[in-house]
């Protein structure tokens, strides 16, 4: 390892926490000094999950806290709805791959920092794919994603003789939500925390309307796009699934749902809501954005070097009438079909 000259211009915030002693740090682990410097700022490689709003924070705060070597991975393409909270994008990058464009952003304007882009859906990336980095952060507004990735670091973990987790293989995943005003940041640690699927209750149910009212009496322009989503398109596409993340799929959906909207005279219905409506998608809010990416961020920082303990395990910040944060222990579910299964791998090899 080549060992970096300090830069006390660059650096100043980062020696602090690196170069001197801390009453926050796990004394058995940390040891303060340019050797743990050198090795956060030459090994540490880090993914994150999602290059929407809080992805484009989080890739933004880690670049600029010295991660060297960044992935990121998306699936979509930038729209000019992104634009007022998406900031690393522009109007002349509409239509791109997201991660493509953060990539690009982040390795023009952060020296030395190189980010990796990767276009596609988490569920084709391959073990080897994931086994090659230490941490994991998403920032996704996708259960099923979120499931899958929380899946994944379970299933790289190995195991001794005795069954216990073999330390170098156990990788934490930082899940990062927002929903208006409230957000949460957590750290699992596999076979240790509550992992994902043990706190599956406690995510805001979807907003239903009732199936008489959208077919007979409509009264907003929910009913109306929910109709077209629930009713219509069955009945136009018998067997197919809607896929959520296709323009064309959406845009049929919005046109059939402005049509009855216009029959009931019923204003309001437009693309974005449409979207919102199909996706169950609480508008963003970037200042939560924001803060929720910093403690994701913040926590990437800690677990790669030991600076301070990470957080005990749920942080959640709640800023609908004021600003209020709780952090607590999530108990671990002793029937979870993933942590308390210690099988995973062989499971998905075999699949």
């Amino acid at each position: 390892m080549i060992s970096e000259p300090i830069e006390p211009n660059r650096w100043i915030d980062l020696d602090k926490l690196l170069l001197n002693d801390s009453p926050f740090a796990d004394k058995s682990s940390f040891v303060p000094g340019q050797e743990i410097r050198d090795m956060f700022l030459n090994y540490s490689r880090i993914l994150i999950v999602g290059a929407g709003g809080l992805g484009c924070e989080i890739l933004k705060d880690l670049a600029l806290s010295g991660f060297r070597e960044i992935h990121i991975i998306d699936l979509d393409k930038i729209d000019i709805s992104n634009l007022n909270r998406q900031f690393l994008f522009r109007l002349k990058d509409v239509g791109r791959y997201k991660s493509e464009v953060a990539a690009e952003f982040i390795n023009k304007r952060v020296k030395r920092c190189k980010v990796v882009a990767h276009i596609g859906k988490i569920q084709d990336m391959s073990l080897d794919f994931y086994e090659q980095f230490n941490v994991f952060v998403a920032g996704l507004d996708n259960i099923e994603a979120r499931q899958y990735l929380n899946l994944v670091v379970h299933t790289l973990v190995d195991f001794d003789d005795n069954q216990n987790p073999k330390p170098e293989t156990v990788r934490a995943l930082i899940d990062g939500g927002t929903e208006g005003f409230r957000g949460q940041a957590r750290v699992i640690w596999p076979y240790k925390t509550a992992c994902f699927e043990c706190t599956m209750d406690s995510l805001t149910p979807q907003t239903k309307y009732n199936l008489c009212t959208i077919t007979n009496t409509p009264r907003k322009p929910e009913h109306c796009i929910s109709y077209s989503y629930l009713i219509l398109w069955g009945e136009k596409f018998p067997g197919r699934k809607v896929d959520t993340d296709s323009k064309e799929d959406m845009t049929w959906i919005f046109e059939q749902a402005r049509e009855r909207a216009l029959q009931y005279g019923i204003p309001g219905v437009d693309y974005n809501l449409t979207i919102g409506v199909v996706k169950n998608i609480i508008p963003a809010i970037a200042s939560t954005n924001a803060l929720i990416a910093a403690a994701c961020s913040n926590e990437a920082l800690k677990i790669m070097t030991g600076c301070s303990k990470s957080v005990e395990n749920y942080f959640m910040f709640m800023g609908q009438t004021g600003i209020y944060t709780s952090t607590f222990a999530y108990d671990k579910k002793m029937d979870c079909i993933i942590c308390s299964d210690k099988n995973l791998k062989k499971k998905f090899e075999e699949k």
